[in-house]
């Protein structure tokens, strides 16, 4: 059976997502054929760094770009190259020559020096294929899909609107198609029934609607948040929604933050990613934890084979 092709996103050169890749490859190199974006030059530098050699049946996309590797620290040039090697893969899918995208951490504010105006590989995606992209992220135990995800809190109650969330569920359905789906209150006590906040009516509307359209009832909630992630809860749902970025990635960290995924869904491309940022203090010493790369790999190739 011929083994997917994955192109490698390669992140910020000055963070782990490098030694990750390549102390990864022979055990990846099993399951699929990865592509790494990036050239030899830069490729062979990380290398030095590092203190070890390249396996010899490396596949690479050659990136046009050189410049001084400097771990642990942000510049302008790392962004950039981490930015042209998304790309780069991104460009590899559309023209069927790779079969999904497997992202490494970039920096942001890296980005935001390099002239990138995204806020992230989720925002870039979401702009560049003009599609409502959801960042979903966990691992099978639990997987957490962001309705908002980096706006301030202040903003995320009149984020909530009938017609995006339900727009939401329903492009949720199409990537999770079966299994139910636990839909996270805002307020304490999911509102109290509207004394703690009217947006749970939102939440339940759009949860009825949504389910109708479907036909069965998938979304169930609004649940309220502070039970939601205990082990009885849990014992029935694998799949949530949660309104903001910290109340569901928080509980997702503090239970499995070592093995958990990024995913995004609703687009015309596969892409999954690492669940952790550029680690700089620990850039280049050889101790980065690869776990979340091998689930997102798995990850992939579980959708190539959908």
């Amino acid at each position: 059976m011929k083994k997917p092709r994955i192109a490698i996103s390669v992140g910020d050169l000055n963070g782990v997502g490098i030694e990750i890749a390549l102390k990864s490859h022979d055990e990846i190199s099993k399951l699929c054929q990865p592509i790494y974006c990036i050239n030899h030059s830069l490729l062979n530098q990380a290398t030095h760094l590092l203190q070890t050699t390249l396996p010899s049946n490396i596949e690479l996309y050659e990136v046009d770009g050189e410049f001084k590797i400097e771990a642990g620290t942000i510049t302008k040039e790392s962004g950039r190259y981490s930015y042209d090697s998304f790309m780069s893969a991104i460009g590899l899918c559309e023209e069927k020559k790779a079969d999904a995208v497997v992202t490494m951490p970039i920096h942001k504010e890296a980005w935001m020096m390099a002239g990138v105006t995204y806020k992230g590989h989720t925002d870039l995606l979401r702009k560049y294929f003009n599609k409502e992209a959801i960042m979903m992220l966990g691992c099978p135990q639990m997987f957490v899909a962001l309705f908002s995800e980096h706006i301030p809190l202040k903003d995320v109650a009149t984020s909530i609107k009938y017609k995006k969330l339900k727009a939401f569920f329903i492009n949720l359905h199409t990537d999770i198609p079966k299994f139910p789906i636990a839909v996270l209150g805002l307020n304490p006590h999911a509102g109290d029934n509207g004394v703690l906040g009217h947006e749970e009516l939102i939440i339940t509307k759009a949860i009825k609607s949504a389910n109708k359209k479907i036909g069965f009832e998938q979304f169930i909630g609004p649940v309220v948040p502070d039970i939601a992630f205990t082990p009885n809860f849990r014992k029935n749902f694998n799949y949530y929604v949660a309104m903001y970025h910290d109340q569901g990635l928080a509980p997702l960290k503090a239970l499995y933050f070592d093995e958990s995924i990024n995913i995004s869904l609703n687009l015309p491309i596969i892409r999954t990613s690492v669940d952790h940022g550029t680690a700089f203090d620990i850039a280049y010493k050889g101790i980065a934890n690869n776990l979340s790369y091998i689930n997102a790999i798995q990850s992939a190739i579980e959708f190539i084979n959908k």
